[in-house]
Order: C-alpha cells, then structure tokens, then sequence
C-alpha cells in the first residue's frame, strides 16, 4: 500500500515509518520539519502543518491509507494550541481522506482520554470517556478520537489505537524528563502507596499500527473500533522510574513526595505559570501529579484477540536496548 504516516519523524512516528518500510509498503510521512532518520529508511517526506487542510490534502493525494500519529503531547501548555493540532488537525485528515477517497485511517490516541483522576485498574474499550481533564492534551485527543470513530462508514474504515506511555531509545516526552529530575537532584516518588501502571515499548506501540492497518477495512471486524495497547505487564511507577534510573546509571530513588504536597505543588506552578505567562512547562503539573500517583493500567484482549497483538519487545530487552542507548548518549557527551 501507499500509506501516509502524519508526525512520521515523532518518537512513534518514525518507528511506525519503519516498520512499514520492511514490510514493503511505500511510506511517505507528512512533517512540519524533515529528518534525516526517514531519509535513510528512504522514505518520502512531504513538509507542512497538520492545522492546515490544503497542505493535508495534498499531502495525501494517491494514498491507500493513512497513520495518523501526528500530535501535540505534554502535561502542559494553551488549550488553543493543544486544540488547533489534536482536534483541527484530525478534522483536517478526515478531510482529506474524504476529498482523496481515501478508505482506512489508523488514529493514534491515548488513554488518557478515560482517566478521570482516579485510580484505573484493568479496565477494558468499554470504559467512558472521562468527565474532567487535568490536561489539555488528554481532552483535545478524546475529541479527536471521538470524530475519527464517528466518522467510520461505507465511505471509510476507522480504528484507534490507545497506547499507553510509549517509550524507548530516543524518547522525548516523560522519560527525559525524569532523568533530568534525577541529574538535578530533585527527583521524588509521589505519595506512598504503590500503584501499577502499563508502558509500551515503542516498537511493539508500532507493531499495532502496522496490525491495525493489515486487518482494517471498510466492513472489518475492527472498523469503528478502539484498542488499548501496552506490553501487558503492569508495574508499579517505583519500579518502573528506578528501571529507567538504572538504565542512566543512577541508584534507586527512595525520597517521597506526599500526595497532599505534590497535588498543591502542581496546581500552585500551573498557577504561577499562567499568572507570569511563562512558557516553559512547570516542574510539576497537576496532569503529572495524577499519572505519577494513580494505578492505570488495562485490559489488551481485545487488541490479542482482534488485531493479533502480542508485544514481541519484552519490558527486559526494551530496559536493556535503552541502557544501552544511553550509554552511547554519556560517551557522546563526554566526548
């Protein structure tokens, strides 16, 4: 197939774009800026703003198919913005999937759009959506998500994806941002009871898009429908930041926040941010109060089972490929 994969130079965005590659589609990825990692996979890279219905369109023009993993991800920032990327953009691809007769669209989502505040124990697809967002990222991508399922019919096949804290060499998102808390000194584990969570690793994260596309159609099983992916091992958040500690090198962290503090603390920086119009993001958020400190973590029978999902990257190989990483980014700075 011709497959178009939005945000293809992303943290997911080039592993999907990889893994299509072997498999001997031809894959172009929509950008707002190009990589030279999509240059050496050979693939195509067509440069504009997924805000931007006519350079959507023309990207997508001659396509079988679209990825849609481009997004606006974080624990803070405008909601205008979060909204003209998430929600405009994805009107803009089914847009364009209209305008270019375009017959299936994979949608990367989140599960966030679900997460209430409270603590999420093996829930499966049949979960609401929640009622309040601490983010404006988990709210623009449940409205996102909810167009891309409305929108599957005769016309066009549908199917989004839910993984779940993707990570792996090259991550830009949460766990850069842990061990730059953990270089500084200023780490901490928040509250005192242990909560499991599911993560992804980013390969197997891909592996259900490139599933996902190979079993969609207009009519499939799987059309109108949305899966949870993760590695189906949930771990506790101390075991799974040390993990990563471990990988940079540094001993475990034991030093706790208590959750009444940390809750304060996150809403206290929102607040100041905002006052002060500051752009960087605070240190803490109450977006990432609430994942560092409630259980969420799901059931995957429906993805085992419809779409042929099995995580073939174990968390232990996906540690050690990110031990490894690391340690070729120590040498480099060192050098």
């Amino acid at each position: 197939m011709k497959i178009l994969v939005t945000g293809g130079g992303g943290f997911l965005g080039q592993a999907i774009c990889k893994q299509f590659v072997a498999a001997g589609h031809e894959v172009c990825a929509f950008n707002r800026n190009r990589y030279a990692a999509l240059d050496a996979l050979k693939v195509e890279q067509r440069i504009g703003d997924i805000a931007n219905l006519d350079m959507v369109e023309s990207a997508s023009k001659d396509m079988d198919a679209i990825v849609h993993s481009a997004g606006k991800v974080g624990a803070w920032g405008k909601l205008e913005d979060y909204y003209e990327t998430n929600v405009r953009g994805t009107d803009n691809v089914l847009a364009a999937c209209e305008l270019n007769k375009i017959r299936k669209l994979v949608f990367t989502s989140s599960p966030s759009v679900v997460h209430n505040g409270g603590d999420l124990e093996g829930v499966n697809e049949s979960a609401p959506y929640a009622t309040h967002f601490s983010s404006a990222y988990a709210q623009t991508k449940a409205l996102a998500e909810q167009r891309v399922l409305a929108a599957n019919g005769a016309q066009l096949a549908t199917v989004a994806l839910r993984p779940h804290f993707v990570w792996g060499p090259g991550d830009p998102n949460l766990l850069p941002r842990i061990l730059k808390q953990a270089r500084a000194g200023r780490l901490r584990l928040i509250g005192d009871k242990p909560k499991k969570i599911d993560t992804t690793v980013v390969d197997n994260a891909a592996e259900a898009h490139v599933l996902a596309l190979n079993k969609l159609d207009v009519g499939s099983p799987i059309a109108g429908k949305v899966y949870f992916i993760s590695q189906g091992e949930p771990i506790t958040h101390e075991a799974l930041i040390n993990a990563w500690l471990k990988a940079d090198g540094f001993p475990p962290e034991t030093r706790r926040l208590p959750l009444g503090l940390a809750k304060f603390l996150g809403a206290a920086l929102e607040t100041i941010y905002t006052t002060l119009r500051i752009q960087n993001e605070p240190p803490l958020t109450r977006f990432t109060v609430e994942q560092l400190s409630t259980a969420h973590w799901f059931d995957i029978a429906a993805a085992r089972r419809d779409l042929g999902y099995a995580p073939r990257v174990s968390m232990a190989e996906g540690l050690a490929r990110l031990s490894q990483y690391l340690a070729r980014e120590r040498m480099q700075r060192r050098s």
